[in-house]
């Protein structure tokens, strides 16, 4: 289809020269919101799925000359219906918690920090975490029960926001893209007025030469479409790289994010130089069959 004779020299017009670099501008700019969205909706089922059924526990320490509290809490767990179980977090796991950000000098005992217990509970059959809460204050007065669904959810939020955003953005973009193609495919017919009024006078239907528009404007949007999706490879790959560059404590704590794609979100990507393509191509198609009407 690509090869076939153009009768109207559309290669020869200069109004389209620029068109393959605008596509592949959008492309790429699509490219790299659709590829934050697919990163954050990935890393909030991870998060999910990490947390489901898990809760801490902060037990405060115990005063000078008071019992500690951590046996208490611990039989006021195992005994509350609905929890499969709790284990109390070592002095060493709590230090590696707070290393990165005070480093090894100090302990756990000199910071008097609270005690951690990691609760495991049935999702199928949760205890009423509102009675927990109660029983815990009585049983250890400034003991707390962190509930992770509760930022989760706000975690949740924020990123259905930022998702709607880039999809507002890849909105735009192809609102753009149609404008453009548009103008390139109204300026084509204006430069080859002539041209089509001859070809009409030997017959040819106005299918035939919408379609002379649409070959080349599918051409041009491949061409363009896949220089934006190595653009956004290329970018995907360097802030990866970026990212690793910059990672501080090993991979706890990384300076850049690192945007990594599963497997079956890669031809996701690589649909877009598509999209771009037959999006320009029925647009090419449409504005010059609306065009053809109106001519006498």
């Amino acid at each position: 289809m690509l090869r076939r004779r153009l009768d109207i020299p559309l290669n020869r017009d200069g109004s389209v020269r620029f068109l393959p670099w605008i596509i592949a501008l959008m492309v790429y700019l699509a490219g790299l919101a659709l590829s934050g969205t697919l990163v954050l909706q990935a890393a909030l089922d991870h998060w999910n799925r990490s947390l489901t059924g898990t809760l801490t526990v902060q037990v405060p320490p115990a005063e000078a000359g008071a019992p500690d509290p951590l046996p208490a809490v611990l039989a006021l767990l195992r005994g509350t219906p609905g929890v499969v179980s709790a284990e109390p977090l070592t002095r060493a796991a709590t230090a590696k918690l707070i290393e990165p950000w005070l480093g090894s000098a100090l302990t756990p005992e000199e910071l008097a920090l609270p005690r951690l217990v990691d609760l495991r509970i049935d999702p199928a059959a949760p205890p009423d975490l509102a009675a927990l809460r109660t029983r815990l204050a009585a049983a250890a007065p400034g003991a707390a029960l962190d509930d992770h669904r509760l930022w989760l959810d706000r975690l949740a939020a924020l990123v259905m926001s930022i998702e709607a955003t880039a999809l507002a953005i890849v909105a735009l973009i192809g609102g753009a893209a149609v404008l453009t193609v548009v103008f390139t495919t109204r300026a084509g017919l204006a430069v080859h007025h002539a041209v089509i009024e001859v070809l009409h006078l030997i017959g040819a239907r106005d299918g035939y030469i919408a379609a002379q528009f649409q070959r080349q404007a599918l051409e041009l949007g491949l061409r363009g479409g896949l220089v934006g999706l190595l653009l956004t490879v290329l970018t995907l790959v360097g802030i990866g790289h970026a990212g690793a560059a910059t990672a501080l404590f090993g991979e706890d704590v990384r300076l850049l994010p690192s945007l990594r794609l599963a497997l079956w979100q890669w031809p996701l990507l690589a649909a877009l130089p598509l999209a771009a393509a037959v999006i320009a191509m029925l647009t090419a198609r449409f504005t010059v069959l609306r065009a053809l009407k109106r001519m006498p």
